[in-house]
Order: C-alpha cells, then sequence, then structure tokens
C-alpha cells in the first residue's frame, strides 16, 4: 500500500469516526454498570451493528492510550483477554501502519480465533484528544493463516479524551463495527459484543491502577465512573 492510497483510506476512516463520535441520534443502550456504558445501531457499512462504548478511565489520556493502542509491543497485548498479538506489516509513516490483529477463541469457544488486518492511523485533537482510527484492508505480505478465521473491521477505534478540570482522568469512547466473517448465529455475536467491550472497560482499568500516579499528589485510582 502506498503513502497515498493509505493516506486517503486513514483521512476517511478519521472522518467517519468524529462523525459517529459527534452523532447522537440512533443509539440504543445494550448494556450498562460500573460507570460503562455500551451502546449500538445499525451500522452502515454491513449487515451488522456499530457499538459504542463510553466510560471514565482513572489516568491521564497519554498513559490510557499506552494501553489501548493497537501496536505491536503495546500494553495492550498484556492485559486485554480478546487480543492474542499484534503485528505490524508494514510501517507507512510514524502515525501510519497496518497491523494484523490475532484474537482468541470466545464465547465458550463458540468463536474460533480470528485475524484482521487493518490500516491503523493515529491523530492529535487540538483538545489534547488521542485518536485511533481502523479499518479492514487487503495486503499482500498477510494473506490467510491457518487456524484463523480472516474478520473484518469497518471504521472502528477510540477517543482518548481529557476530562476538563481532572487530569488524571481519561474519557474512553470506543466504536466497534466487525464482520466476525464464518458461520456464527448472530444471537452468538450480538451476545458477544457488548460483554466483550464491557469487559474491555474493566480489564483497563485494573491494569492502568497498576500504573504509579504520573503527577504529584494525583489522586488514587478509582473504579470507573
Amino acid at each position: 500500500m502506498d503513502l497515498v492510497q493509505a493516506a486517503q483510506l486513514g483521512e476517511a476512516v478519521a472522518e467517519k469516526m468524529l462523525r459517529y463520535r459527534r452523532d447522537q441520534s440512533g443509539w440504543k443502550i445494550c448494556r450498562q454498570g460500573n460507570g460503562v456504558t455500551v451502546s449500538w445501531r445499525p451500522s452502515v457499512e454491513f449487515p451488522g451493528n456499530l457499538y459504542r462504548g463510553e466510560g471514565v478511565v482513572t489516568g491521564r489520556p497519554e498513559t490510557v492510550w499506552d494501553f489501548v493502542k493497537p501496536l505491536a509491543g503495546s500494553l495492550r497485548e498484556k492485559w486485554d483477554e480478546n487480543v492474542t498479538s499484534f503485528e505490524i506489516i508494514q510501517s507507512i509513516t510514524d502515525t501510519m501502519c497496518v497491523t494484523r490483529t490475532a484474537t482468541p477463541s470466545a464465547a465458550m469457544k463458540l468463536i474460533s480465533p480470528r485475524d484482521f488486518v487493518d490500516l491503523v492511523l493515529v491523530k492529535t485533537l487540538e483538545d489534547g484528544t488521542i485518536v485511533s482510527n481502523a479499518a479492514n484492508v487487503e495486503h499482500p505480505l498477510c494473506p490467510p493463516k491457518p487456524g484463523y478465521v480472516r474478520g473484518r473491521n469497518h471504521p472502528c477505534g477510540c477517543f482518548c479524551e481529557p476530562v476538563p478540570g481532572e487530569p488524571n482522568r481519561t474519557r474512553l469512547v470506543t466504536f466497534f463495527q466487525t464482520d466476525l466473517s464464518g458461520f456464527l448465529p448472530q444471537s452468538v455475536v450480538d451476545a458477544f459484543f457488548p460483554r466483550s467491550m464491557a469487559g474491555f472497560y474493566a480489564n483497563l482499568q485494573r491494569a492502568v491502577r497498576l500504573v504509579p500516579a504520573v503527577t504529584e499528589g494525583a489522586e488514587a485510582a478509582v473504579p470507573l465512573q
């Protein structure tokens, strides 16, 4: 994938992510608790759903980003139970690359291991928000691999947003719209994503708690609010 193609796709996905973040219409809450809300609405990208998660995590945006960024060698491989590994297939710029993400079996092994090949673009907005933007791509260096079903991520990612007046807290807004492929009952898919996303926030907060406060006098970590 050349720079021009990657830049065009990355910016198109980033624009969609901003629209998802700003558009409050049509969302239906499907799971709520412990300060985390998971909502959904029909996807316009494929015959499935777009899911949105929202919660506040104790930790600066830069710290939280270190835990959630979908890049090889990142902390996310250590705490996210839905990720087996990340690989960099192609580095395009300092903020853009093609990655392969491998996931384990899930839902009592009803969902077999998957892998996903995505173009990932990282952007920092004027207010300090750090955004990951990702979408499926085909790449000659990463054909389907034995033992994995190749899934497709339609435009997805997350926003690590500063909380005004609370420098040691981050509002994390996540978007997923994933075609798991294979022959899965829709009921399995519909049950998996809300539960998985709620678990993502709980596991993230536990992981961030283990990091010492980076500012003098910072409050001790507290549960999601």
